[in-house]
């Protein structure tokens, strides 16, 4: 019997204490949507309405779910309830404090140590943002469990608080499981022996009359050109367009014979 792989639960939670810009807040709802996430709790920003602050609302393009079922709260006690694993993201360095790790270790390690206690493995996982003029505060970094910091330009690692969330949204979304590609263009028609074959034809034909193609002593010209074709994998718009080059070559000829 087969059994199907185990997929650890988190409820993720990202939090922006003191967000001092309205156009950060709506971009960091944009970040969390486009990587599947929705719980956005604001501590003390600085705009009382932020949420519906025509800045924000812009920023956010088109991720308003996100913005109507965040919260403002007065008190990070208040963000942080039933999280039980709590990511700081600061850059300057501390005397002491939790340790410094890279995003995407951390959270293959924070799954992989749910795979291994899957009992445990209902958590709730909350990303903390301080404000873009201060960071995060000592005594906020001090509670968490780990600090992220993102692998930078050493001589320039300063990133904007929508940027910073993007990068750590975009990780986290790839340790649970990520998302898969969605192309941008229908799947191509691979074109059949038989086209391929119609298509050599019409080519011998006109490579022929063009004189660059002795029918006498062809050599191997046609099935050297088969091997070029089939390795190509050609589409079925692919042998309308090389028909249609033969056909030029054809009609250009009978032109000259005129």
């Amino acid at each position: 019997m087969q059994t199907t792989a185990f997929r650890p639960h988190f409820s993720t939670r990202f939090i922006l204490i003191n967000t001092s810009h309205a156009g950060n807040v709506g971009a960091a709802a944009r970040a969390m949507k486009v990587m599947g996430f929705g719980d956005l709790v604001l501590v003390a920003p600085r705009w009382a309405n932020v949420l519906r602050r025509e800045e924000t609302i812009q920023r956010a393009s088109g991720a308003l779910d996100v913005l109507e079922n965040a919260r403002i709260v007065e008190t990070l006690d208040e963000a942080l309830e039933g999280m039980t694993h709590l990511c700081a993201t600061a850059m300057t360095p501390r005397d002491f404090g939790p340790p410094t790790v890279a995003p995407r270790e951390h959270f293959a390690q924070l799954v992989g140590q749910a795979v291994a206690a899957p009992e445990q493995s209902a958590q709730g996982v909350a990303f903390l943002f301080g404000s873009e003029r201060f960071g995060m505060r000592n005594e906020d970094v001090y509670r968490c469990h780990s600090c992220l910091s993102i692998p930078t330009n050493p001589g320039f690692g300063s990133l904007n608080l929508g940027a910073a969330l993007q990068v750590i949204a975009y990780d986290w979304r790839l340790a649970l499981g990520g998302y898969d590609v969605q192309a941008a263009t229908a799947p191509a028609v691979l074109a059949d022996a038989q086209q391929v074959a119609g298509m050599l034809a019409h080519w011998e034909q006109s490579l022929a009359a063009i004189g660059f193609l002795d029918p006498q002593a062809p050599k191997k010209l046609m099935p050297r050109l088969n091997q070029l074709f089939n390795r190509a994998a050609l589409t079925q718009e692919e042998i309308h367009i090389l028909r249609g080059v033969a056909k030029a070559m054809l009609e250009t000829v009978d032109k000259a014979k005129r």
